[in-house]
């Protein structure tokens, strides 16, 4: 099999590219059968009764080759490329016609440009103990209440004058109003080996690595994802 390397986008210099921000990433059970329709015949999916390994990745760039923008980008499985197993991205959607030009043409991805809207919320958030549920049966109880933090992201995919809602992520926090840099954890190094291309910009196969250097936070979140058909 051969596999083509990534080339040198004028606009972003030569790799490695350097991006700076938040993200999160959450994995997540594919059926098998609805990941083939993503990944080229040639390669062998990585499963295990009848589900592979995916995901999503959604990123906030502060800092980055094409400046400012958001991404997500939707893992539909692992494929096998012995002697270790590589993602493959099924959806990459970015707010910069930029990013989604070096993704297309550079790097081999499914990039499409869409508009993520972000609404930030403080909500209440009741705490009752068994024994506060006791004394409000009887007229004595008091609930604690505190605020929590509901952050909505709709992404929606624009092309020309159409758009189409992609999906709707939900983070919930109970730590209201925090700073990311008031939270860090332990760093974390990795790398995200994965395959692009075979797409009508880029035919090639590629094939290039995502090294990670993150601080994971402490502050729990609960997370609701929405998919529109």
């Amino acid at each position: 099999m051969e596999i083509a390397r990534t080339k040198c986008s004028l606009g972003y210099g030569k790799p490695p590219w350097i991006f700076k921000g938040r993200a999160l990433y959450q994995l997540h059970l594919v059926k098998s059968e609805i990941a083939r329709a993503f990944i080229p015949k040639e390669f062998r999916l990585v499963e295990a009764f009848g589900y592979t390994l995916g995901g999503f990745f959604l990123a906030s760039y502060e800092d980055s080759p094409a400046g400012v923008f958001d991404e997500l980008v939707v893992i539909a499985g692992i494929v096998w490329n012995p002697p270790t197993s590589c993602a493959w991205a099924a959806r990459v959607l970015v707010n910069s016609g930029d990013a989604c030009d070096h993704g297309r043409k550079d790097v081999g991805l499914p990039s499409q440009v869409a508009k993520f809207s972000k609404k930030i919320t403080a909500t209440p958030k009741q705490r009752k103990s068994k024994f506060n549920g006791f004394l409000d049966t009887i007229g004595f109880g008091t609930a604690s209440s505190s605020m929590k933090d509901c952050i909505d992201v709709l992404v929606t995919e624009t092309n020309g004058p159409s758009e189409t809602d992609i999906c709707n992520i939900k983070l919930t926090t109970s730590v209201p109003g925090v700073k990311f840099d008031e939270w860090k954890g332990p760093a974390i190094r990795m790398s995200l080996p994965s395959f692009s291309g075979r797409t009508e910009y880029n035919p090639n196969l590629l094939k290039y690595s995502c090294s990670i250097e993150c601080r994971r936070q402490h502050q729990p979140l609960i997370l609701n994802l929405t998919h529109f058909d």
